[in-house]
């Protein structure tokens, strides 16, 4: 597998000033990641996207770094105010970005879920085919230049495994597949090593997120930590430090043949920078072991 990082994970240092988004490539390769990827690129003031994305393609060339995926945001139910075929197109735009970046593949998201004041069903199985059909079209085009698109467990109304399997089955193509981060099945309450298992079949790319976790049945535990859907607390934590069952999920992706790309994303509330290298350290290091059949 090859290590990587998302730009995400130093979102923080990035908003506080004290990194520019384009540092950032040069600080994970001397980090010792093999890759980076973008989450949502910091447009400088006074320049547009497509500019930018060309100069962080020069400068991972300068550094010597590849970029794996570019990811963005979507909602076929409610974006774009609604209109279907305007996020179709919105989202087409951010492929011609991901070409610029020269990626290999893209991620974006499905849904949210319904607005407030819909009329009729909010399930999911209600969507779905809404769903399929902008994720289908925007992987036609994109497949056209040579950039795979995917999904990710991700926003709740697309998180759990069973959803996000539903989804790719039904767009049913070639070139759309899913981005599986193991983290973010705690969010749903859905088992990670349960859930990993289900949808590598589909895997384009996978993420590496580990979370504190608290049951519900306690008290509030305070600043940085988030509700799960079922109630259950959750807060950001260094790869290795969590619960979540990092070495199974390995184990799962390796019994797999997985061989991709594998990123950090870290949303702890440790310093960032420590908190990311401890990240790397430990999940070079539980890889190794998971392939010397720990």
């Amino acid at each position: 597998m090859k290590i990587g990082v998302s730009s995400y994970s130093y979102s923080r240092l990035v908003r506080a000033g004290q990194m520019k988004q384009i540092e950032v490539i040069a600080k994970a390769k001397e980090m010792g990641f093999d890759v980076i990827e973008f989450s949502t690129v910091s447009v400088p003031e006074g320049e547009a996207l497509p500019g930018f994305a060309a100069q962080l393609r020069e400068e991972a060339a300068r550094v010597g770094i590849e970029i794996a995926n570019y990811t963005i945001g979507a909602d076929f139910l409610k974006g774009s105010g609604g209109d279907l075929a305007a996020e179709i197109e919105r989202v087409k735009g951010e492929v011609d970005i991901a070409e610029i970046l020269g990626v290999p593949g893209m991620r974006h998201d499905a849904s949210g879920g319904f607005a407030a004041d819909h009329a009729g069903p909010k399930s999911f199985d209600a969507g779905l085919c809404r769903l399929a059909d902008g994720c289908r079209a925007v992987t036609q085009y994109a497949a056209d230049k040579g950039i795979r698109t995917m999904v990710e467990n991700h926003g709740h109304f697309c998180q759990d495994s069973l959803r996000v399997e539903k989804l790719v089955t039904a767009v049913d193509h070639a070139n759309f597949g899913v981005l599986i981060d193991m983290g973010n099945f705690i969010c749903v309450d859905d088992d990670p090593g349960v859930a990993v298992g289900r949808l590598m079949p589909y895997a384009f790319h996978c993420h590496a997120k580990d979370f504190h976790l608290k049951s519900g049945i306690e008290p509030f535990p305070g600043s940085g930590w988030a509700l799960t859907r079922a109630g259950n607390y959750r807060r950001g934590a260094v790869i290795g430090h969590g619960n979540v069952p990092v070495i199974q999920c390995l184990r799962v992706m390796y019994k797999a043949g997985y061989d991709g790309v594998l990123s950090i994303e870290f949303e702890g509330i440790e310093e960032v920078i420590n908190g990311i290298q401890l990240g790397h350290d430990n999940l070079r290091r539980f890889v190794t072991l998971v392939e010397q059949g720990y």
